[in-house]
C-alpha cells in the first residue's frame, strides 16, 4: 500500500479540533525559511444577517463562542469600521458585485432584478485569467438560479433556498442534496478547492451561506445548545417614554409590525427562541470559515487573502426592532474579517470606513487589475498590508421603501467615524443625528439641539451632494426645493 504524507489538516480532523489554530509541532522546525509567496488568490465568505458584534472575541452575546471568527481576528484583521451602503439583501449583494450604490446598479430591492448588461468584477478576474466558483445564495432575482456572467462553477438555488435538503443548480444541472445547507456548500466549495479547479491558475472564490437568514434551522447537531441561556436585551428595547423620546414616530410604531418585537413575523415566534436559534445557526458558518482557514493554512498559506464579511447587519430589539433596512447601528453594521498570513499582520485592527462596495476594487487589486472607473468603492488592500493611504472621512447610506414591508420608510443618511445623519425621504416625520462616541445605543437624538445645528445642515448637503454626484434618482435638491430628475445614464445593453 502506497502511504501518502499526512497534512495539518488531516491531523486536525483525527484530532477533532477542526476549529481550532494548532501551533507548531515541537521540535519540527525549518533549516531555511521559505520565501515569501505574492498574494494572488481570494476567497471570499459572504454570510446573511450577521450582525457586526455577535462573534466571541467581542463578547456579544457573552454565551456565543466563534472560535473561527476570533481566529480570524488574531491572526488576521479586524475591520472594525465595516457598513452596508444598504442593509438589505439584494442590493447589498449587488453592491459587493459590482463595486456600486444601489441607485446605480438598480437592485434597490429584493424584487427588483440585475438589470441586462450589469458587469459583476468576477468577469474582470476572468479576463485576468483567473478561474471563479460562485456556491451559495444569489438573490438577485428570485425567479431562476440560472448561472451568472462571471463564474466558471455555479453552484446556487433559487431565492432564499432551504436549509435543509436544498434543490442545488449545478453548472445548470438540478441536484437534490441531504443535509443541512451550510456544510454543504462548504463541502463544494472545498472539494473545488481541492480537486475542481486548475492548480497552475490563481482562482476566486464566492462562497455564499444562506445562514444566518430567518426563519432560523441550525444543523441537528447545534440545535438546543443555547437554550438555557440567559438572554440580555438592549436598553432601547422597552416601551418606555423614555426610550421613544426624540424618536421618529416610525419607529414606535413599527414594535407591533413584522419587524417589531411585539408582533415579530406576525406571531410566528417568540423573541427568546428567536434569538437563540440564530445564535445556533451562526455556529454552522462559524465551522465554515474553520475548515476554509484550514485549507488555506495547508495548500495556499502566503498566496490567499480569505475575507468574510455579512450581507447587512440585524436587530434584536434595539429601539423595538427586527430586523435591518433602517440605518441605526445594528443594521447598517456589518463583520468583516481578513486572513492572509505573511501580508496581515495578525491582531491588525483597521479602524477606517470601509463598504461593501469596497470589495470589488479589493479583490481586483489583488489581481493586479484596476477598479474600473463606474465603481463608487475603492481598495482598502494597502491598508489590510499595514501601510498608509488616504481614505474617506464620511460613508453614505440608502434605502428605498418597499410595497411589501411599507413599515420602514426611504433612507438616507451620512455617517463619520464619530457622528450620524439620518434623513427620511418622503415623511413627515423628524430626523436623527447621534454622536456615536458618546452615545453607541443611539438613545439621544440631537437633531433639533441648537448647537448642532450647522451640522446638521453640512450633513444634509453632503448627503444631497452625494447623490448628485453619483447620479442618483429622483431626489429633491435641498428640503426647500422643488423636485428634479437626476439621469442615472444609459443601461448597458
Amino acid at each position: 500500500m502506497q502511504h501518502r504524507q499526512t497534512t495539518r489538516r488531516d491531523f486536525v480532523k483525527m484530532m477533532g479540533l477542526a476549529a481550532v489554530s494548532l501551533p507548531a509541532l515541537s521540535g519540527v522546525t525549518e533549516a531555511v525559511a521559505a520565501p515569501k509567496k505574492k498574494l494572488k488568490n481570494v476567497i471570499f465568505i459572504l454570510s446573511d444577517d450577521h450582525r457586526y458584534d455577535f462573534m466571541s472575541f467581542l463578547n456579544t452575546p457573552e454565551f456565543l463562542k466563534t472560535p473561527n471568527m476570533d481566529r480570524m481576528a488574531e491572526q488576521g484583521a479586524y475591520i472594525k469600521n465595516a457598513t452596508v451602503s444598504t442593509s438589505l439583501c439584494s442590493p447589498s449583494r449587488a453592491s459587493v458585485l459590482t463595486g456600486q450604490y444601489a441607485h446605480k446598479h438598480g437592485v434597490v430591492d429584493n424584487n427588483t432584478l440585475v438589470p441586462k448588461g450589469t458587469e459583476f468584477f468576477p468577469q474582470y478576474l476572468q479576463e485576468a485569467g483567473y478561474q471563479t466558483a460562485f456556491m451559495g445564495k444569489w438573490h438577485m432575482g428570485g425567479s431562476t438560479d440560472e448561472p451568472r456572467p462571471g463564474f466558471d462553477r455555479w453552484i446556487s438555488f433559487r431565492g432564499q433556498g432551504v436549509y435543509l435538503d436544498p434543490v442545488l443548480n449545478i453548472d445548470g444541472v438540478k441536484v437534490r442534496r441531504e443535509g443541512h445547507v451550510s456544510d454543504i456548500l462548504t463541502e463544494y466549495a472545498l472539494d473545488w478547492l481541492e480537486n475542481g479547479r486548475d492548480p497552475d491558475k490563481p482562482y476566486f472564490l464566492y462562497l455564499s451561506h444562506k445562514a444566518v437568514h430567518a426563519m432560523f434551522e441550525p444543523a441537528k447537531r447545534h440545535e438546543g445548545k443555547y437554550e438555557d441561556v440567559e438572554l440580555t436585551y438592549p436598553d432601547t428595547m422597552a416601551n418606555t417614554e423614555e426610550n421613544y423620546k426624540n424618536k421618529p414616530d416610525w419607529v414606535k410604531a413599527q414594535r407591533n409590525s413584522w419587524h417589531g418585537v411585539d408582533y415579530m413575523y406576525h406571531g410566528q415566534m417568540d423573541f427568546d427562541t428567536f434569538y437563540k436559534r440564530y445564535c445556533e445557526t451562526l455556529l454552522g458558518v462559524d465551522e465554515s470559515v474553520g475548515k476554509v482557514l484550514d485549507y488555506v493554512d495547508e495548500s495556499a498559506a502566503g498566496s490567499t487573502l480569505v475575507m468574510y464579511m455579512g450581507d447587512n447587519g440585524f436587530c434584536f430589539g434595539e429601539h423595538g426592532l427586527i430586523d435591518k433596512r433602517h440605518m441605526y447601528e445594528a443594521s447598517m453594521r456589518v463583520p468583516m474579517l481578513a486572513y492572509a498570513p505573511g501580508t496581515i499582520k495578525p491582531g491588525a485592527v483597521i479602524d477606517e470606513l470601509i463598504q461593501n462596495i469596497d470589495v470589488a476594487p479589493t479583490v481586483l487589486d489583488v489581481a493586479g487589475v484596476s477598479t474600473p472607473d463606474h465603481m463608487d468603492g475603492r481598495s482598502f488592500l494597502k491598508l489590510l498590508e499595514g501601510k498608509q493611504m488616504p481614505w474617506r472621512d464620511e460613508v453614505y447610506y440608502e434605502y428605498y421603501w418597499e410595497r411589501n414591508f411599507p413599515q420602514t420608510p426611504t433612507v438616507h443618511g451620512v455617517r463619520t467615524k464619530r457622528y450620524k445623519y439620518i434623513h427620511y425621504h418622503g415623511l413627515w416625520d423628524i430626523d436623527e443625528l447621534y454622536d456615536l462616541e458618546k452615545d453607541p445605543d443611539e438613545k439621544h437624538n440631537l437633531i433639533h439641539e441648537p448647537k448642532y445645528a450647522k451640522m446638521v445642515d453640512q450633513m444634509n448637503k453632503k448627503m444631497f451632494d452625494w447623490l448628485e454626484q453619483t447620479d442618483g434618482m429622483l431626489i429633491p435638491l435641498r428640503r426647500d426645493t422643488k423636485w428634479r430628475a437626476i439621469d442615472r445614464g444609459p443601461v448597458k445593453q
